[in-house]
């Protein structure tokens, strides 16, 4: 593979799809790929990186921001834990049927041709620099514990940059280094984790549940807001799909991370939010900035719980950024080698696409500065409900694809035997997606299909330009 200025043919129409999957593009004989600080994961790592970039920093604030809507919310969390599973099995088949790095991308652009995969990678892409900055800001709250940073806008604001900047250094290190820092860090995030969701369960009074369900409006819709909000800490189930050229055996072991990586990440969620939920009274949780610290509090007393919380958070997080910052450039990479993204975001360097991640962190760090300047008293709610709105939308066209491979009649495309199963699953997805859209609000579908018309535009100029050079 060599960076040109050549754009490459157009992906074929939907009834045009290949019988199998094409090529991967991406091989081990790229001149970015090469190098001692340039490695494959294996499985264990595949999975690491599903699970740590689910399990970041959503899990360590999310239950102080569902806490406003009462214990309802944990319903919230039980299904989306059933779409998210569904989820994971779609991309786990579609790996199989074309293990290539791009994930959403990939699969739109193969049934659906370019604008399909253009929309997919511009909303998946728009997802991770936002997400970032909402982990950024989510980190700042535990950091909050061990040096005081909230009571002044602009220090909030520089150590959410300091924090953003980190990981991303390590990604211009190469994916050597991105690897070893996601599985140290997956598994040091597991003993705050776990000490809240075993732990918790011992100290357990339902006197601190608070009211089923609060505000005025019916309790299926508290359920849809809740998990709107929810989604964030699920972002990252197409984790292994996305860096699907990156993973050794793909088509084996990116099915198989997906689903365990998020089955994992499902447990520890749900055991931990009843902890926390169990530990912290409603009214302190309502307005908690570091939940699990103060779970941990109020479990044994006094503050050095809370520290050791905190700082194991903090790790968490810098290693959730840390496989976001490499995701962020994964698809704009797949993309640009289509001719579909500028080219520049098809420079690689150590198995990682430079650029890409470059351009990420600048954005976020934009983003960031933008909403503390704003004055926004809920900055990292605001971000989360964006994400969900535009996370969604490579969802369903990831599962609109599977859709379309199972009722095309390819045969060559489709198991056969497990065709009922994976409808089933498929429809269950493509659902799932569509009610977290309806979730989201108004304001957050507003901005979000603002992000995405900004994006047509960027398609119309790629497009001609590809064009003309044809």
């Amino acid at each position: 593979m060599h960076v040109t200025g050549t754009v490459p043919p157009s992906a074929p129409a939907p009834q045009e799809t290949p019988a199998a999957p094409a090529p991967a593009r991406q091989s081990p004989a790229d001149p970015g790929d090469s190098g001692k600080h340039a490695r494959r994961f294996g499985l264990p790592v595949a999975t690491a990186l599903v699970m740590g970039n689910i399990i970041g920093g959503g899990i360590f604030l999310l239950p102080a921001s569902v806490a406003p809507f009462g214990t309802v919310s944990l319903v919230a969390f039980g299904v989306l834990t059933v779409g998210a599973i569904a989820l994971a099995l779609v991309f786990g088949r579609l790996a199989e049927r074309d293990p290539r790095t791009g994930g959403p991308y990939v699969y739109a652009r193969a049934a659906f041709g370019d604008f399909a995969g253009f929309l997919a990678a511009w909303a998946y892409w728009i997802t991770t620099w936002v997400s970032n900055a909402a982990l950024a800001v989510a980190a700042v709250g535990y950091l909050d514990v061990l040096i005081p940073v909230n009571d002044h806008r602009w220090t909030a604001c520089l150590a959410a940059l300091g924090i953003q900047w980190l990981p991303a250094l390590a990604n211009f290190a190469g994916t050597r280094w991105v690897g070893a820092v996601q599985l140290v860090s997956t598994v040091l995030k597991f003993v705050p984790l776990l000490l809240v969701a075993v732990g918790g369960l011992f100290f357990f009074d339902a006197d601190n549940l608070g009211p089923f369900h609060t505000g005025d409006g019916s309790a299926i819709g508290a359920v849809s807001a809740s998990a709107a909000i929810l989604l964030f800490s699920y972002l990252g189930v197409e984790s292994a799909a996305v860096s699907a050229g990156e993973v050794t055996n793909p088509r084996r072991n990116v099915g198989r991370a997906t689903v365990i990586g998020t089955a994992g990440a499902a447990l520890v969620y749900l055991l931990g939010t009843l902890a926390v939920f169990g530990t912290v009274a409603h009214d302190e949780l309502v307005n908690s900035t570091a939940p699990f610290s103060d779970a941990v509090n109020a479990m044994f007393g006094g503050g050095w719980g809370g520290w050791v919380v905190a700082l194991a958070a903090l790790v968490s997080m810098t290693g959730c950024l840390n496989g976001w910052t490499l995701l962020s450039a994964q698809t704009p990479y797949a993309a640009a080698k289509d001719g579909l993204f500028p080219a520049a975001f098809a420079r690689r360097k150590r198995g990682v696409p430079t650029f890409g991640v470059g351009v990420t962190v600048v954005l976020a760090s934009l983003l960031t500065v933008y909403n503390y300047t704003s004055g926004s008293a809920k900055v990292f709610e605001v971000l989360v409900l964006v994400t969900t709105f535009t996370a969604t939308v490579p969802y369903l066209l990831a599962t609109a694809a599977q859709l379309f491979h199972l009722l095309s009649g390819r045969r060559e495309l489709v198991d056969r035997r497990r065709l009922v199963r994976d409808a089933v699953v498929a429809t269950v997805a493509a659902a799932f997606s569509m009610w977290l859209v309806a979730g989201a609000g108004y304001a957050a579908v507003y901005q979000g299909v603002l992000f995405l018309f900004a994006g047509v535009l960027v398609h119309a100029v790629m497009a001609a330009r590809a064009k003309r050079m044809k």
